[in-house]
């Protein structure tokens, strides 16, 4: 039982709106009571769901409303940490959408091959030369400029890459590109970018 008066006064004017429509429908309907309490069931499931829903309204709009990134001023971008604990962003690569994974421990902005491929980047002709240790082990990377980068407001133009050549779901936006903001605040579930 919640202890919260707010809670309690609610759920008390729950039940005397419940008791009031259950009322009304048997005192309206006193000669056919199995026709009034099929009606009132109906009710009372509506009534119900519409409840529900108002009670889980953050978390519905969350998954089917996911904006995972804000742009709170001319200077401010704000994420919201994904269901997996990560922040993660969606950019536009050379005019196409790609999403990435904020990634303090990657030092590039990492292309998986598929992203890469695109943003009209020809995996056939890629060297990877360079190397880099992840949690799975080294890969190689191949060093790329990308045209343009749009990240809210902010386009970038011929900005540092690599294309990893390793098993990456999702490409990684790391610390070449975090340091171009001026400042980079967490505050429990929300990730603010300042330039």
């Amino acid at each position: 039982m919640p202890r919260d008066p707010d809670t309690l006064m609610r759920v008390f004017y729950l039940v005397v709106l419940l008791a009031g429509i259950g009322g009304f429908f048997l005192w309206g309907r006193r000669g056919r009571l199995g026709r009034s309490m099929r009606d009132l069931a109906v009710w009372v499931l509506i009534l119900a769901m519409v409840v529900i829903a108002y009670g889980f309204r953050g978390v519905l709009r969350e998954e089917l409303l996911p904006a995972e990134m804000v742009q709170l001023a001319p200077d401010a971008i704000e994420l919201r940490r994904g269901r997996d604990g990560h922040f993660h962003a969606e950019l536009e690569v050379n005019g196409e959408p790609v999403r990435f994974m904020v990634d303090t421990g990657a030092s590039d902005i990492v292309l998986s091959l598929r992203d890469a491929e695109r943003v009209g980047l020809d995996a056939g002709s890629l060297v990877f030369a360079g190397r880099a240790l992840t949690a799975n082990g080294p890969v190689g990377t191949a060093a790329v400029r990308l045209g343009t980068v749009r990240f809210g407001d902010f386009t970038d133009t011929r900005v540092p890459a690599s294309v990893s050549d390793g098993p990456l779901d999702t490409s990684l936006l790391g610390m070449s590109y975090l340091d171009r903001f001026s400042g980079i605040e967490i505050a429990g579930d929300r990730m603010t970018l300042r330039r």
